[in-house]
């Protein structure tokens, strides 16, 4: 039977979610700004929590239907049988997102919506649900538009970034399904020699790893959907034996990791050996300024510092001024990535970008610039005669 679904994704990887979606089996899936909605049967479902790098969560609509004002939300969530999914037993959390809702209180929304469903339970089992804000095993989104409601229940749980493994984290992490994409539109394969010579707490070369041996993501966790009453416990079983045939075990690969941070590197350590990837991934300090290609050629993806996390806008304007020297330099054969969220960044890094694609890290816009140094770059025109 046909479900229909949607899965919110960092914005400007829609249209990569698209086409990972339809792999997994998705139906009709279609983007929109900040996620793709799709349908497909519960074993469809199952598997793109298990399987996808850049989903954020996959949310089961429930219903949807027009309102005019909070107690008409009141009436739409409490129409359905929320008892078929969940029990009283279960906690519970409401959230709320609106784009153009004339209603002036969000939190007065996500009090009706919550108020609908303890008192469904009320009606038809005596007694409700007790609300956890921290970690619920029952998550209802509620989303508005500027005349409509659609009901939501979340059948992931935490979030996907979350692999479910990661222990050292960095003061401004990078989302793991942020990374992930950004891997994706990097066009690295496999294969290629790469490298994050600012690899924080290693995020790039995790994802990295796991695509390489085709490790699922969602492998290292749990989902909330196996908490719900309607869960096909034997489907859900062939589908994490399928991935757990199919994937590699580890061994050394053409990946590097580096930072002028020692903590930093050892953060990445921990983190790797976490996540059973310690020996793929060669890793060492150094400074990306002075750092020497690992090969001839491959795929270089960083996220430099910007912003607060590097002080003082003086430091920044020295630095990327020199990065751009190293990349001309050293980095010939090379395709260099650099995501970033300072627009100062093209402006002093002294090199034209060959694209430049818009993403967001939550609610910041940055942009993944693509330089392709290739060889010849710093190679001065001969005189003329």
């Amino acid at each position: 039977m046909s479900e229909q679904f949607f899965c919110p994704c960092p914005r400007g990887l829609e249209t990569l979610l698209v086409d990972e979606l339809n792999a997994l089996g998705a139906r009709d899936a279609a983007a929109v700004p900040g996620g793709v909605s799709f349908a497909g049967d519960w074993a469809c479902c199952y598997r793109v929590n298990l399987e996808s790098r850049l989903a954020t969560r996959v949310l089961w609509r429930i219903v949807s239907g027009r309102y005019r004002s909070e107690e008409d939300i009141y009436r739409l969530a409490y129409g359905p049988t929320w008892a078929k999914w969940f029990t009283p037993d279960d906690t519970l959390r409401v959230y709320v997102t609106a784009k153009q809702s004339p209603l002036k209180s969000l939190e007065f929304v996500t009090l009706r919506v919550k108020d609908a469903v303890c008192d469904h339970f009320r009606t038809v089992a005596g007694r409700r649900p007790s609300i956890d804000t921290a970690a619920p095993d029952v998550r209802v989104h509620a989303f508005l538009t500027r005349d409509t409601v659609t009901l939501y229940l979340d059948t992931s749980g935490d979030p996907l970034y979350r692999r479910g493994f990661k222990q050292a984290a960095v003061e401004a992490p990078l989302k793991e399904n942020l990374a992930a994409g950004i891997l994706r539109l990097s066009g690295w394969q496999p294969g290629e020699s790469f490298i994050d010579p600012m690899c924080g707490s290693g995020t790039f070369l995790i994802e990295a790893a796991q695509i390489a041996l085709d490790i699922a993501p969602g492998l290292g966790r749990g989902f909330a959907f196996e908490g719900l009453r309607n869960f096909d416990r034997s489907t859900w079983a062939a589908l994490r034996k399928a991935a757990e045939g199919r994937r590699q075990a580890p061994r050394r690969l053409a990946l590097y990791g580096s930072d002028i941070v020692g903590e930093q590197v050892r953060r990445s350590r921990v983190n790797l050996e976490a996540a059973g990837l310690a020996e793929c991934v060669y890793l060492d300090r150094a400074d990306v300024l002075d750092r020497v290609p690992p090969a001839a050629e491959g795929v270089m993806v960083c996220n430099p510092p910007y912003g607060v996390r590097i002080g003082e806008a003086e430091e920044l304007a020295a630095f990327y001024p020199r990065l751009g020297d190293a990349l001309k330099q050293r980095w010939s054969g090379w395709r260099c990535y650099l995501f970033s969220g300072d627009p100062a960044l093209p402006k002093l890094i002294g090199l034209k970008a060959a694209k430049r694609t818009p993403l967001f890290n939550g609610a910041l816009e940055c942009r993944l610039f693509e330089y392709r140094m290739v060889a010849g770059y710093m190679r001065r025109k001969a005189p003329e005669a």
